[in-house]
């Protein structure tokens, strides 16, 4: 018994010492997210300090909110809704005019302003957005592919042809693919195209609203 109680003692105040520290160091701090992207430095006294969202974040969130409308208005086509679609494209429109506002750089919501302005039949806006779009990042497929279409509805195809040397030569297959489809398309609905001569941009035809392709942005 005498040998057993200070061994006890002991063990217990060894105990109670390793809670006292644990309690007093508090809580370790969890470990980063694994493939979270390294914080950007943010200068001092800049609003995203404070909470404030900074104009490039404002302007995603507008290219996300044009972007839902786009979808929407494309879904609304292939149920045959037209007036509902084109409701949908002018929100779409409206919140990417909005996001190219705050950073004009936004080569992405320009691409997209485009689309959308085509979608209404907006042609003369739309060929402005692709152009300042590829001005911004000439090698932005998408944009040559959608650029492509608009000429090709507008019955320019030697522009429409300028866009598929710029995807080969971009090797963007997919949006090669699908303009090369198009085109294919259109001059074998219109065997006597070669002999018309090009239309330019109007802002007055809407014929596009329905005959454009129904996916993408």
């Amino acid at each position: 018994m005498s040998v057993r109680r200070p061994l006890s003692f002991a063990v217990l105040f060894l105990l109670a010492a390793t809670t006292a520290l644990a309690m007093s160091s508090g809580p370790g701090a969890p470990p980063p997210p694994i493939g979270t992207p390294d914080k950007p430095d943010i200068p001092s006294g800049s609003d995203a300090v404070h909470g404030v969202a900074t104009a490039r974040q404002e302007a995603e969130q507008s290219y996300a909110l044009s972007y839902e409308e786009v979808g929407k208005g494309n879904q609304d086509l292939e149920d045959g809704k037209a007036k509902n679609a084109g409701k949908h494209f002018r929100r779409a429109l409206d919140h990417g005019e909005k996001a190219v506002l705050l950073d004009e750089r936004y080569h992405e919501a320009w691409n997209l302003v485009g689309y959308s302005a085509r979608r209404l039949g907006d042609y003369d806006q739309a060929f402005k957005a692709y152009d300042k779009c590829l001005s911004i990042k000439p090698d932005y497929a998408p944009a040559r592919e959608y650029l492509g279409e608009a000429w090709l509805e507008k019955g320019d195809t030697k522009k429409a042809r300028e866009q598929l040397v710029w995807l080969e030569h971009l090797g963007a297959t997919v949006e090669l693919k699908t303009l090369k489809d198009r085109f294919d398309a259109w001059t074998a609905a219109h065997p006597d195209s070669s002999a018309a001569p090009a239309a330019k941009p109007a802002t007055t035809d809407s014929t596009n609203a329905t005959g454009a392709r129904s996916s993408g942005n």
